[in-house]
Parts: structure tokens; sequence; C-alpha cells
């Protein structure tokens, strides 16, 4: 296996696994469990939690003070198939993973790259594999004991390869549910296209009809448009032609104005001469009448007188006929001078009426002509009226084009500026969006170490409540093995008697006497029945206590007794031991009160390491009392041991001592467990908390971006909007400055055309 960038491992690091057991030791944290680390992970573990890290990018080498945190970890495990135990058709398999810090990840199979499924059915088909128990790790043993039946059925499965089965066909069962769904669904969509079908076919048909028609009509269209155009080129031709003949009927209309001014003028001239004469013609007739009407009179009044003279009747008396007479005559000469008057008058008024008949034909005639010449010159006023409506209706349309494009000209600038304040606001907002994308790293940063944080505060949780279970089972395990030692002890022989007596009983002789670890037996088997006894105060009480047991039939004790004298020294000078071998006197520590009893006890024994040193040295010093470590006891004369029944009292003891340190140990873990376990508790809840805080901000901050995005959309629409907008106003307002132009040309013709038709007609006038 090869490890590089891998946690601990910076540079390339190689293992070669031999046949056989391979161990791999050191002081802590030299790595160690980074081997196995490694080892899981390139078979495919994708738990930060399993690997010791709170995320899957702790496994990439972080750096020190002196090395710099590297960007990948690479790890390549290459086995052995010549067995042919992997199926695949190679004799050395290399399975390689690469871990990269942003986040991406590579996996091969002899340099090819694969799939994390392709290498886990791999080695799956050959009982290895991250979830095959090749790999054992503290604690697992135990969750496999205390595992119920439903776990280790799966541990079952697992080790026997069912496992492997199982799973591809829960993958085959969901890859068909999968399907069964999409059959589902496409049955459904089938049914929803067949039930569409006959509205879509119609609607097609409808569709395919209505570009049909849509072609005729563009086609109806464009014939028309043609029509039109001919049509207007002819009109266009006929005005032409029209205004070239209207432009020669406007030249002779104006001689004809001419010359009917002229004779207007000598018509009126005439008019004022005749004027006087017909005025005096028609008082001469007025005078005429009035005289005709008197002669009419003077005829009547004559012819009446002459009737009544030539008439038979008398004439009345008082009248004188000569008078009469002279009336009569009278009355014709007046006759004769009224008739003479009348045919000169009626000659004047023959005259006069032949005179009027003449005026007035001639008036008439001057009228006809003055009627004549009123109506060429209401014509041409009527013509400059209309050419006076022609400049003012163009004067009108130049306003109009003037006012569309002051129009057009205000809406440009307020499109512009709307253009412009749009962008304003989108080059705000986007400035905003690169502040809250800004923003969003950051708490997703936040929330990354908050969310790590928190799984590393968990996972040290599960951590601290495994330990403090293991602690709690530790020491529920030393009280109950603490509760057996102290059983054994108690009432052993009657020593229980002489102990309840309390009679000069200083206590339990291994209460008093401390013992090197290890050599136990050995002391226990030197002191006989006294290492299982009781220690008393003196040889009074030793004898009191030995009659209570005799009296009371409660058996029998060995007893040590307190103030025993110091014992003779065998030689001068110890005997020199040989390598292994130890007095036994220097092995115990005992009360002052029975350490002279002890030493006596223990004086000339030694110590072997084994039943042949003993031997030796008894061969050597014969007066010596040699102990094996085992418990059997050798002298010259005697040799006792073997197997014992039950643990001696000083061993039972030194348990016992042994387990009440070890107890007190597990309480202290299981309560150090518990303040941590309470720390880990509050860090979960902070991280938690953090995280909480962290997501709601990631939300909170999500929310507004998508504001400040659907805004900034809004706007970019907004934006084009208003350039289209802008471009259009502009567009319109090109055409309307051309349009402009053209009205203006044509303004300035038609005013040309009224200021000649005005000179023309104030000439014709004149």
């Amino acid at each position: 296996m090869t490890i590089r960038g891998f946690k601990s491992f910076a540079s390339a690091t190689t293992f070669e696994f031999e046949p056989g057991v391979t161990a791999v030791v050191g002081p802590n944290g030299s790595g160690k469990s980074n081997v196995v680390d490694a080892l899981a992970w390139v078979m495919g573990e994708q738990g930060a939690k399993t690997l010791r890290g709170g995320k899957m990018e702790d496994v990439i080498f972080a750096g020190t003070a002196g090395r710099p945190p590297l960007g990948r970890a690479h790890v390549a495990l290459t086995i052995d198939n010549s067995d042919g135990a992997l199926p695949i058709d190679f004799s050395e398999v290399t399975i390689s993973r690469t871990l990269f810090r942003t986040g991406g990840s590579e996996y091969a199979i002899n340099g090819d790259g694969c799939r994390l499924l392709d290498i886990q059915e791999l080695l799956s088909d050959s009982g290895l594999g991250r979830e095959m128990h090749v790999i054992v790790g503290q604690g697992q043993l135990d969750r496999i004991l205390h595992a119920t039946p439903e776990d280790r059925r799966g541990f079952i499965e697992e080790a026997s390869g069912i496992l492997k089965h199982r799973r591809r066909k829960e993958r085959t069962v969901r890859k068909l549910d999968a399907m069964q769904g999409n059959l589902q669904r496409l049955a459904d969509l089938t049914g929803e296209i067949r039930r569409q079908l006959g509205p879509l076919g119609r609607q097609a048909q409808v569709a395919r009809r209505a570009q049909t028609i849509q072609a005729d009509v563009r086609d109806a269209r464009a014939r028309l448009l043609a029509d039109d155009v001919v049509r207007l080129r002819d009109s266009l031709e006929q005005d032409r032609a029209d205004q070239s003949a209207l432009t020669a009927r406007r030249a002779e209309v104006e001689r004809g104005l001419e010359t009917a001014r002229r004779e207007q003028a000598e018509a009126e001239h005439a008019a004022a001469i005749a004027t006087p004469r017909l005025n005096a013609a028609r008082d001469l007739w007025y005078r005429l009448s009035s005289g005709r009407e008197r002669l009419r009179s003077l005829a009547k009044v004559a012819d009446e007188r002459r009737r009544l003279l030539g008439t038979s009747e008398p004439v009345p008396s008082g009248r004188d006929p000569e008078r009469l007479e002279r009336q009569a005559e009278e009355a014709r000469e007046e006759l004769a001078v009224l008739a003479e008057a009348l045919e000169m008058r009626a000659e004047a008024l023959e005259s006069a009426s032949e005179g009027r008949a003449e005026a007035e034909e001639a008036a008439a005639a001057e009228d006809r002509r003055h009627t004549a010449r009123l109506r060429d010159s209401a014509d041409r006023r009527e013509g400059l009226a209309r050419l006076a409506g022609s400049v003012g209706a163009a004067r009108s349309r130049v306003e109009a084009a003037e006012g569309e494009i002051g129009r057009l000209r205000a809406s440009l600038t307020a499109a512009s500026e709307r253009r412009r304040a749009a962008e304003r606001e989108f080059t705000a907002l986007e400035t905003q969006v690169a502040g809250v994308e800004d923003g969003e790293e950051g708490l997703d940063a936040e929330y990354e170490e908050a969310a790590a944080a928190q799984e590393s505060a968990e996972a040290g949780l599960v951590a601290i409540e495994e330990s403090r279970r293991d602690a709690e089972t530790a020491r529920r395990s030393l009280e109950a093995r603490l509760d057996a030692l102290r059983a054994g002890l108690r009432g052993r022989d009657g020593s229980g008697a002489v102990l309840a007596s309390n009679d000069g009983v200083l206590g339990p002789v291994p209460s008093l006497v401390k013992v090197e670890p290890g050599f136990e037996s050995a002391v226990a088997a030197a002191l006989g029945a006294v290492a299982e006894g009781l220690a008393m105060d003196g040889p009074e009480a030793a004898h009191r206590a030995l009659a209570r047991l005799r009296d009371d039939e409660a058996g029998q004790a060995a007893l040590l007794v307190a103030g025993a004298p110091e014992p003779r020294q065998l030689s001068s000078v110890r005997h020199a031991l040989p390598e292994g071998a130890h007095w036994l006197d220097a092995l115990v520590r005992a009360d002052a009160r029975v350490r002279s009893a002890v030493v006596r006890l223990l004086s000339g024994a030694v110590v072997a390491a084994d039943s042949a040193q003993g031997q030796a040295l008894l061969a050597k010093h014969p007066d010596l009392t040699v102990v094996t470590r085992g418990g059997d006891v050798l002298t010259s004369a005697s040799v006792r041991g073997g197997s014992a029944a039950a643990p001696s009292t000083l061993e039972l003891q030194a348990q016992v001592e042994e387990a009440e340190s070890e107890l007190a140990a597990a309480q202290a873990a299981h309560e150090r467990a518990g303040f941590e376990l309470a720390g880990a508790r509050e860090r979960v809840r902070a991280a938690t908390e953090r995280a909480d805080a962290a997501l709601a901000a990631l939300h909170e901050s999500d929310a507004r971006f998508a504001a400040v995005a659907e805004r900034l959309a809004a706007l970019g629409a907004q934006l084009r909007g208003a350039t289209a907008e802008d471009d259009r106003l502009r567009a319109s307002l090109e055409a309307a400055q051309e349009h402009l132009e053209t009205e203006q040309e044509a303004l300035a013709t038609a005013a040309e055309r009224f200021e000649a038709a005005e000179e023309a007609d104030a000439e014709g006038e004149a």
C-alpha cells in the first residue's frame, strides 16, 4: 500500500505486507491508526466519522510549521491476485483513490478510471471491502457480543458474502420499482397524449388551414398593394398632367381675368357716363307720364263737357248760355293746346322710351359683362381661397409634425432618463449581487465550519458516550468482582468467629502485610495457614482465641502473634543469590506490630524463579527454604505444592486491593466521562445553535439573493424595454423629422403658389 498526502503521510510511503502477520508498532500519535484508516479509505469508506474526521477533506495533509499543506490525498492498494481471489484477469490488482481539496475524487483499477461501485463490488466478491469486517476496531467486538439477533444476522450475512447479493437485489428491486414508476408515468403520458391527439389533430388542421389562409391573405395583400402602387403611379401621372393643364389653365384664366378687369373698368366708366342720361330720361318719362295722365283727365273733362253741351236736354235755368259758350270755347282752345301738348309729350315720350330701351339694353349688356367679370373674380378668389387653404393645411401639418417631433423628443428624453435610471439601478443591483455573493461565500464557509464543528462535536459526544458506557460497564464489572473477592475473604475457617469476637484482634493478616506484585503466591506458601489467618496483639490473646474456638467448636484458625522476637541470622552474611532469586522478607512490607513475626516466619526463605533454580539452591544451601513463584515450597526434607484449589487469602487481598484501585480509577474515569459528556453535550448544543443560526442566515441570504436576482431580472427586462423604446423613439423622431422636412417643402411650394396667385389677382383687379 502506497500512501501520499493522506493525514500524517505527507511524503510517499509504501507498506509491503508479506505473508503472515504484520504488526505496526509505535508511540502514541505516530500514525498507526492512519495506516488502518488509509486501508479502509482506499476500499471505499465514505464516513468521515469512521475515519476520525469531521469532513472528508480532513484526510488531506493539513501542513505543519515547516511544510505547506497538500492539495490532494492519494492511496494505492496493490493486491496479489495470483490465486484468482479477485474476479479480474490480472495477477496484480492496484486499487487507487484520490481526493482533491476542491472536493473532487477519482477512483481507478490498474490505472483505469472507474466508479466507487465497481471497487466495492470487486472487493465484495472476494470477501473484502469496507463492510466485510476485515478491519476490526476498538469496541467492535463488544458491539458484536451485545448485538441483537437481527444485527448478528447482518454480521453473518456480511461474513458469508450474502449481504452483497442482498444489496444487489435491493438495488435491482429499487431499479425495477423506479422502472415500474417510469412505465406507469409513460402509460399516463401515452394515455394523455392519445386523449389529446384528436383535439391536437383538429388544431393542427386548423393551423394548416390558417397558414394557407394567411398565405392567401399575404398574396392578396401583395396583389392589392401592387394594384395600389400601379393606381397610385397612374394617379401620380394624372396629377402631374392635371397639374400641367391647371398651370396652362391658370395662365389662361389670369389672361382672361386681366381682360375682364379691363372690360369691367370700361363698363364701369360707360355706366358712370350713362347714368346721368338714364336718370334724366327717367325723370322725363315720369313727367311725361304725369302730363299724359293730366291730359287724359282733361280729355275726360272735355268729353264730359262736350257731351253735356251736345245733349238735347234743356239747360237748367240760372245759367248764361253765352258764358257757357265761352267756357266751351275756352275748353276747346284748352283742349287744342292740351292736344298739341299731348302730341308733343307723346313724341317726347316715345323718344324717351326709345332712349330708355337703348339705355336699358346697354345697361343689361353692361350688367352681363360685369356679372361675368364678377364671376371670374369670384373664381379667382375661390382659387386663392383654395390655395390659402392648402397653405393653411400645409402649415397645420408642419405644426403638427413639429408638435409630434417635440412630443417624440420629450418621450425620447423621458425614455433615455428611464433607461439611464434603469442602468444605474441595474449597476447598483449588480454591485449588491456581488456583495451578496461575497457574503454568501462567507456564510457558506461559516455554515460549513459550524456544520463541521457540529459534526465533530456530535462525533465527540458519541465517542464520549461510548467511553462513558465502557467506563460504566467496567465499573460495574469491577464492583461485582470486588464484591466477589470480599465475599471470598469473609468467613474462611474459624477466622470469622475470632474476628467477630474482636478480642485482641489486630486484623486479617492480608490487611497488615503488603507483598510486591507477582510474589503473592510465594509469600502465601511460605507463611502457610498464617497467610489466611488473623493477627493477634500477643500470645495471651492468641490462646484465648484458640480456647474460644474449641469451646464454640467454630473450627480452626491460624493466628499471627505480634511482638515475636527478632530472628537470629542464619549466618553472619546472607548467601549471594543467583539472578531471579530473592529473599522473601525483602519482598514484604508488614505493619510494625507484626513485622518481627512476619520476618521470623520468612527468615531463611528464598523465592526462586522455578523449581530447577530452587533445587540448585537447596543443593548448595540445604538450610534454606525455597519457594517458587507458583507456590511450591522446597526444603531439604520436604516438598509441598501443586495446584491450589482456590487462591490464597494474600492473593485475594492483593486482588481486592487491585480491584479497589481499578474501581477507583474506573469511578474517576466514569465521573470524568460524565463531566466530558456534559461538556460535549453543551458543545453539541452550542455547535447546533451556531449551525442553525448559520443555516438561518444562509437561508435569509438566499432569500435576499433571490429577491435581488428577481429584481435584477426585472430591471434587465425593463432596461431592454427602455433601450428598445429609446431606439423606437429615435427611429420615429428621424421619420418625423423627414416628414417635417417634406411638409415644410410642401408648405414653401404652396406659399409660393399662393403669393403668385395673390400677385396675379392684384394685377387683375388693378
